[in-house]
């Protein structure tokens, strides 16, 4: 479907995409990591101990650990992103107001890279140039949009917000069930809120569906039968 000005409603043409897909990721990655970790350690302490108090314990220091740990991480990481596009953009704006004949006819050449004639290039290279250079130069060349630098707090806050809502399903499912079934009940709610962010990411980031859900709730089951595992020998062990 097309909009009156041609650009198709279901493609990423719209201002914001950087910014779309960094919050994606950091959401979706630190959901999944909320899921996948809380329940590791919540399920580990059940296989030792069948009191509730260590279980609460442990999930409430994984939960909070873990928040600030991915906030952390994911501002170092786009801080770092950030200062390079910061530092690429500042450059390029020194090479035009050092040379701008130069810079243009860099940027016909980039064009004529991409299939245009020399003619239409010199002539799509001048025009933008004469609008934004600076933003041409970006966009063709470095494929950076100024005003679409990502943002480290947002990723941050994402970060952290999507951990701790993620670790809450896995907390509560183990607190309120009964002793008996409160291991298979984790498992369960684990691996379906697990295909669930797969498939929300994979329909976000337009990706098959299929092989997102498969690859995350592999990976979950997986280090849920093996934290468990480990906590069931050494409360074996134990006893």
């Amino acid at each position: 479907m097309s909009t009156a000005n041609g650009v198709h409603a279901d493609e990423p043409h719209r201002q914001g995409l950087s910014q779309r897909l960094n919050w994606l990721r950091a959401g979706v990655l630190g959901a999944n990591d909320g899921i996948v970790s809380t329940a590791a350690v919540v399920v580990g302490v059940a296989g030792a101990t069948t009191q509730t108090g260590p279980v609460l314990i442990a999930g409430l220091a994984a939960l909070v650990g873990g928040a600030i740990s991915m906030a952390l991480g994911e501002y170092v990481s786009v801080s770092s992103q950030r200062d390079s596009e910061h530092a690429l953009i500042q450059r390029e704006r020194r090479e035009i107001a050092d040379d701008p004949e130069a810079e243009l006819a860099e940027l016909v050449g980039l064009y004529e890279a991409q299939g245009l004639s020399r003619e239409t290039a010199t002539r799509v290279a001048t025009e933008l140039t004469a609008s934004d250079a600076l933003r041409a130069h970006l966009a063709v060349e470095l494929h950076i949009d100024a005003d679409d630098v990502v943002s480290p707090w947002a990723a941050a806050l994402a970060s952290a917000v999507a951990f701790t809502i993620g670790a809450i399903l896995p907390m509560l499912t183990i607190l309120f069930t009964p002793v008996e079934v409160r291991v298979g009940a984790t498992f369960a709610a684990v691996l379906i809120a697990l295909a669930v962010t797969g498939y929300l990411a994979a329909w976000i980031g337009g990706a098959r569906r299929g092989r997102a859900i498969v690859r995350t709730v592999i990976g979950g089951a997986l280090a849920l039968a093996a934290t468990y595992a480990v906590g069931a020998l050494f409360g074996v062990a134990s006893a």
